[in-house]
């Protein structure tokens, strides 16, 4: 039996640690049913710093090593890796995630000690790999979605691994390897509905895989079927994934039992009142399912006695309320009012709208099928069946102007909020990553790991893909927009235009796109 140690990288150091590590916990599971010996070193949840990590690493004498993630792990996965090859010596090096899967050859190439690459899904691959050190064979050639080094130390990609469909078939979650009431349970929180700050005993689940929206700043982890294998001019064979023009969509959900069976067991051994999905949405799959498969969560939700007795009972949310509150996400143009009022019977408390946007020049060009309209009606549906909509908004688009942040602070003021926005982040994974590749690195002097280090999540300007303005000028209007201050972003337009040459921001997007989408298609597709 292969014995491995799992890490789970620090993430968001400026928030408190809150989610259990979904994708880790579901690996070693898996990897303990296959019969392995299992570790997890949570230094998310710790943060103890090196000298505690190297301690764990000089705890056994272990064959693997691994750790994944997000690609704004990125700096922390690279220091666990430092630290395995140097503490644990014998162990082989394994990375996967959304981090690596986004650029493998990249990643492997920044972080040498690393001597194996999990490209996309990991549920039958880490086993397999797994099983291959534990039979001594460190070959990982004839494996399905790798990355690794030959013998003369070239970068090899291993044919794409088919994406598993039955979904029930896998085990729940190992949570119980985490630290759960020493630092997830006190943290549980969520600052977005009366339920969720109240919460006291939460835990995250996820019910299905991929979106079938072809939104351009979402970075993509291989989960959705948008992972291809090309070859470039230069013969090397590479991974890319959704561009303009080119998509690809294989949406998977668990069966609503699977769901509601597990939320039950979590209730039932851990005394929960809160479960959060994170999903990438949960309104693609009630949409691909036929308007069937969030109907059936909800009914087998009160029928099996989650159902929060405040809603049950119809009296106000109190901490004498018993059952199971819930949150996800949601879409504006695949919800509709009877299903969210389903929803929130069943103990929906909120659920989080990526409106990025109330222009419709801008939100035409991001991918995402919705208009300022559609954003606004579900708004309204949300908050009527009585459920807490959570709107996301960014700005910093390609083709952002000052037009497009009038229509954001006008639409506010029709729907009774201020929204903070983020930023435009071209995160690796994404098609603007893809798009401004060049540009990116130009404002990090080529320096991929710079920019790599600098990623987060998006509530800092990273690299500018905006055609009009500067990071600068990116700070100062979102505070003038939270202010509502027209007359001042009516005076630096003034200014700006006598300053700037008389380019068209939204053409200038329109052919960078254009022109990545004929370099593209010049990329011959193997896998």
């Amino acid at each position: 039996m292969a014995k491995c140690l799992l890490i789970n990288p620090v993430i968001r150091h400026e928030d408190a640690p809150r989610h259990v590590p979904y994708g880790l916990a579901m690996l070693a599971s898996i990897a303990i049913k296959a019969g392995h010996q299992i570790q997890i070193y949570d230094a998310n949840a710790w943060r103890l710093g090196d000298d505690a990590l190297e301690q764990v690493l000089l705890a056994d004498d272990w064959d693997v090593v691994a750790t994944g993630g997000i690609t704004t792990t990125y700096g922390h996965a690279k220091r666990i890796c430092e630290l395995a090859r140097r503490r644990a010596p014998r162990a082989r090096v394994v990375v996967g995630g959304g981090l690596l899967t986004a650029m493998p050859r990249d990643i492997m190439r920044l972080i040498p000690e690393i001597d194996v690459g999990v490209v996309g899904e990991a549920f039958q691959t880490f086993p397999d790999i797994l099983d291959q050190i534990d039979h001594g064979d460190c070959d990982v050639a004839h494996i399905p979605g790798v990355i690794y080094r030959d013998a003369a130390g070239a970068l090899v990609l291993t044919p794409p691994r088919q994406l598993l469909h039955e979904l029930d078939s896998l085990p729940a979650p190992a949570y119980e390897l985490f630290p759960l009431e020493e630092v997830y349970f006190p943290n549980s929180q969520v600052l977005f509905s009366e339920e969720g700050m109240l919460a006291r005993r939460r835990l995250d689940i996820n019910a299905s895989y991929g979106c079938s929206l072809v939104c351009k700043f979402c970075f993509h982890l291989g989960l959705s079927g948008d992972l291809r294998h090309v070859q470039g001019e230069d013969g090397v064979t590479d991974v890319k994934f959704d561009s303009p023009g080119q998509y690809g969509r294989d949406i998977r959900w668990h069966s609503p039992r699977y769901v509601v069976d597990l939320v039950k067991s979590l209730q039932r051994r851990y005394d929960l009142d809160f479960i959060g999905f994170l999903d990438e949405n949960l309104m693609t799959m009630d949409q691909y399912s036929g308007r069937t498969w969030m109907r059936e969560i909800c009914e087998l939700w009160i029928a099996e006695g989650l159902q929060p007795t405040c809603i049950r009972d119809d009296v106000p949310h109190d901490e004498h309320c018993r059952g199971v509150h819930w949150s996800g996400t949601s879409h504006a143009t695949l919800c509709n009012p009877e299903i969210l009022r389903l929803m929130r019977h069943a103990g929906c408390s909120h659920l989080v709208y990526g409106y990025e946007s109330f222009s419709k020049q801008v939100m035409k060009r991001l991918g995402k099928g919705a208009t300022p309209e559609t954003n606004m009606r579900s708004f309204f549906w949300t908050l009527e069946a009585g459920i807490r909509p959570i709107p996301n908004q960014i700005i910093g688009f390609p083709s952002e102007d000052f037009d497009s942040l009038r229509d954001c602070m006008r639409a506010w003021e029709k729907l009774g909020i201020v929204v903070k926005p983020f930023f435009a982040t071209p995160y690796p994974g994404s098609a603007w990553y893809e798009v401004y590749r060049d540009r990116i690195l130009e404002q990090y002097k080529g320096d991929l790991d710079r920019f790599l280090r600098d990623l987060g999540d998006a509530t800092k300007v990273t690299a500018i893909i905006s055609e009009n303005f500067n990071a600068v000028e990116l700070y100062g209007l979102r505070e003038l927009m939270i202010q509502g201050d027209y007359e001042r972003i009516a005076e630096y337009e003034r200014e700006w235009r006598q300053s700037r040459p008389g380019k068209d921001a939204i053409e200038c997007a329109d052919a960078r796109e254009m022109k990545h989408r004929r370099a593209m298609s010049r990329l011959a597709v193997i896998g």
